[in-house]
């Protein structure tokens, strides 16, 4: 059976969260003094003189509105990375507990388990990227804190099926973590509609993919307002800038461009998966429901990445990661960038 209460470590339970006058006070005040700021104004063209809404209210406001689901069911971090950092300080305690993730996978969890000195359980995903009956079995048996499940998968691009995603939520006594930073360019629906049915989930997403916001470093995390709440308990006071929080805002007003934009990717993807196998050095081009193609090249994709950099064209070398053997990661560019890749890769070939 899944305890939060259980799950999350003793320290952070009894802690008491550093709170500021802007977390206790409601409404509009006229005169602020209390957080020593330069009540004169700023440096530079634009006005960043107060300090953030700690809690990103507005945002909160129009994007659940946008996802379905209430304001206390989201937090917002600096990248992905921080909510990542955060559920890993949350549950495992230094040197004793452990996570779990599926190989080949997004490299930031073994990072932040690292940094955390928190042990890896690695069980590897399938030759085609997906969850075997053993994997599952093996989560399930697990007392591991965390399982990572990235879905559509970096570096692969594919979805794990939602069955065995299922089952992992039903088994698992820990926090199940379904990483969607590509999940707008898969023809699935977002896990974040189930959200009531598993108090164990947590659904993370990103503004720096589809919404093409890299920039802004603003990521989101999806769950139950108790474990959003643990997460608020222990971030930083203003973890979110006012500059990122107007951006964010301005982003979410702009839904017809956001569309459009995914729409015009989604082409590209499908333009480059058709022509890559057209060329020799192309052995062979996986499913993507991402915004990215995972491809094998023969007879040295190294080779072919070193000769790509050549050309000023940087891709992600992947051969050295589990089951990917011999593989590049080529993100989806404009019209204009997919095919000066696809002619230095025919260049290449010839």
């Amino acid at each position: 059976m899944f305890d939060l209460e259980n799950l999350v470590r003793p320290n952070i339970r009894a802690m008491k969260p550093y709170s500021s006058a802007r977390d206790e006070f409601q409404g509009e005040a006229q005169v602020m003094l209390d957080a020593n700021e330069n009540s004169l104004g700023s440096a530079g063209p634009a006005s960043f003189n107060r300090y953030p809404d700690p809690l990103q209210r507005q945002v909160k406001a129009e994007l659940a509105k946008l996802k379905g689901v209430e304001p206390a069911q989201i937090f917002l971090g600096n990248g992905s990375d921080e909510a990542i950092d955060l559920l890993v300080r949350l549950t495992c305690t230094p040197g004793q507990d452990r996570i779990l993730i599926l190989p080949p996978t997004y490299g930031m969890y073994e990072v932040a388990a690292n940094l955390n000195d928190v042990a890896l359980e690695r069980l590897p995903l399938t030759p085609d990227f997906q969850l075997s009956p053993e994997v599952i079995e093996g989560i399930v048996a697990s007392d591991a804190k965390l399982v990572f499940l990235c879905s559509p998968n970096n570096p692969t691009g594919n979805l794990l099926r939602a069955a065995d995603i299922e089952q992992v939520l039903r088994g698992f006594r820990g926090l199940v973590v379904v990483d969607e930073a590509y999940a707008d360019f898969a023809a699935a629906p977002s896990w974040t509609t189930r959200l009531a049915e598993f108090p164990n989930l947590v659904v993370l997403q990103t503004f720096s993919k589809a919404w093409g916001l890299a920039g802004l470093r603003l990521g989101m995390a999806f769950a139950s307002p108790e474990i959003i709440g643990y997460l608020n308990k222990i971030k930083p006071p203003y973890n979110i800038s006012e500059a990122t929080q107007q951006h964010a805002l301005a982003a979410l007003q702009d839904a017809p461009r956001f569309e459009a934009m995914k729409q015009d990717l989604l082409q590209g993807r499908d333009w480059l998966a058709a022509q890559l196998p057209t060329l020799d050095i192309v052995e062979e081009v996986f499913p993507s429901d991402a915004n990215f193609l995972l491809a094998r090249f023969r007879p040295d994709a190294t080779a072919v990445y070193e000769y790509l950099l050549g050309k000023g064209i940087v891709v992600r070398n992947r051969t050295t990661q589990p089951g990917c053997a011999g593989t590049l990661r080529l993100t989806v560019g404009t019209p204009q960038e997919n095919e000066a890749l696809l002619a230095a890769l025919r260049e290449y070939s010839e």
